[in-house]
């Protein structure tokens, strides 16, 4: 038997996904014909069929799985060490209120720093290649990851807290039993979130210090005013994005329906 809300929900994702490849197509079209009728300039703003030419190049050479490998290793280094160790720290100061007091200035000061422009000081301390390139991942999702968590386990209520405190539950079984679960959802958004930042410490970083990965496809083309190679660098940097978005989501609603179960 057919549930009408769910039957409605899903009218409704697939008149959303039908509209967004419209506009998808329109636009990617739109594009091409202003190309080609020199309306914009190709050779600023690239154009598709160029795009999609040069990509097939670079997969039947199998170049672009080089780039694509190693901006994928720092981007999930970058988040997984960011993410686990903002966690990390964001429980320390959870569990013990006057660490949290002593670190909440230097973490206000940290936050308020541009982590980018940073980057060239982080590679010159970690070094070039992958570990440089990770570190100013992590330092860009890292701060935010333990001034959000901080702030999302201290709102917990209370009375909750006092509940399980009134049946003689310790501190770790309170954080293991309500407070992580009761932020299992900000948790994921968290990840979402240093998803994007991840890819900007490494994009950043490449930038600066690399001889591959897709930061260097974009940064060498425009060095060499190839708009060509800057396009196809950003358009794959956006799919792989989405695609990596888009595994947490599926991760996020299977969590959900498991609580619902």
């Amino acid at each position: 038997m057919n549930n009408p809300f769910l039957k409605r929900r899903r009218n409704e994702a697939i008149k959303v996904l039908i509209a967004q490849i419209v506009i998808l197509v329109l636009f990617v079209g739109l594009w091409e014909l202003l190309s080609s009728l020199e309306i914009i300039d190709a050779f600023l703003f690239s154009k598709p069929s160029r795009i999609v030419k040069l990509l097939k190049t670079y997969i039947i050479t199998k170049t672009i799985y080089k780039h694509i490998g190693i901006s994928l290793l720092e981007t999930m280094l970058g988040l997984v060490i960011g993410t686990l160790a903002g966690l990390l720290i964001a429980i320390i100061l959870w569990w013990n209120k006057i660490i949290a007091k002593i670190m909440e200035p230097f973490l206000v000061v940290l936050n308020a720093l541009p982590k980018t422009a940073l980057a060239p000081i982080i590679i010159i301390w970690m070094g070039t290649g992958i570990k440089g390139i990770t570190a100013v991942a992590v330092s860009i999702s890292l701060v935010l990851t333990i001034i959000s968590a901080y702030n999302y386990f201290i709102q917990v209520e209370e009375e909750k807290i006092k509940m399980l405190q009134s049946f003689n539950a310790t501190k770790l079984q309170i954080l293991f039993k309500l407070v992580i679960p009761a932020n299992l959802a900000n948790i994921i958004s968290l990840i979402k979130i240093n998803i994007g930042m991840s890819w900007v410490g490494v994009i950043v970083g490449e930038f600066i210090v690399s001889r591959y990965g897709i930061g260097y496809l974009i940064m060498y083309g425009s060095q060499v005013f190839n708009m060509d190679l800057v396009m196809m660098g950003v358009i794959v940097l956006a799919i792989i994005s989405f695609v990596m978005y888009e595994v947490v989501n599926i991760i996020e609603k299977n969590i959900k329906r498991k609580k619902v179960k």
